[in-house]
């Protein structure tokens, strides 16, 4: 018997088929207090082309810093803030969510971390999926952010969103090339 190579195929993309009962692109209108803000982007490969088939995940705490359950899943914050939404991104590669920005959360370390929103992105072609962050822009304790300190200062305008009209903030993802985002591993 002779074997011979085949193609390669990468995992996915199935998340029209198995994630849309779990899309939430509205993670805080019901949220009472916190600043409302609504972020929009678009996911990019290295060649600088959008990514019509991602998948953005968002996990968040609420406005005065507690997430929605603690470790043993025991209701911890607003009952209308869930801190999570998850949305594919359009035939041009883009993505919003609308939300409250969230408080400062203690780092392991015990200090507290700058407001952030964790990011994960699923897509063709990964195995598994990226992590990072979103930083607010013109936020006072992004000087201090444990994480954010972690990261090369050159590369850390790659986790702040920029400033849009009203309360839009921009935030891009780049897979890979020049000004890739920095990704975590956890």
């Amino acid at each position: 018997m002779s074997l011979r190579m085949t193609g390669s195929q990468t995992v996915g993309p199935f998340f029209k088929i198995g994630f849309s009962w779990l899309y939430r692109a509205d993670i805080g209108s019901a949220a009472r207090g916190g600043e409302r803000v609504r972020i929009r982007g678009v996911v990019y490969d290295g060649d600088g082309q959008p990514i019509p088939d991602a998948l953005i995940e968002l996990w968040q705490a609420d406005a005065q810093g507690r997430y929605a359950t603690d470790p043993d899943g025991q209701a911890t914050a607003e009952a209308e803030l869930m801190g999570f939404g998850r949305v594919p991104t359009d035939a041009q590669g883009a993505y919003e969510f609308r939300t409250v920005k969230p408080g400062r959360v203690p780092h392991p370390s015990g200090r507290l971390q700058a407001p952030h929103l964790s990011v994960t992105v699923f897509m063709r072609g990964l195995l598994k999926p990226v992590h990072s962050r979103v930083y607010f822009p013109d936020e006072p304790s992004n000087a201090d952010d444990p994480v954010l300190l972690s990261v090369p200062e050159a590369r850390r305008r790659t986790l702040i969103a920029q400033k849009g009209p009203e309360s839009l903030l921009e935030w891009d993802v780049r897979m890979q090339g020049a000004h890739e985002t920095v990704f975590f591993s956890y």
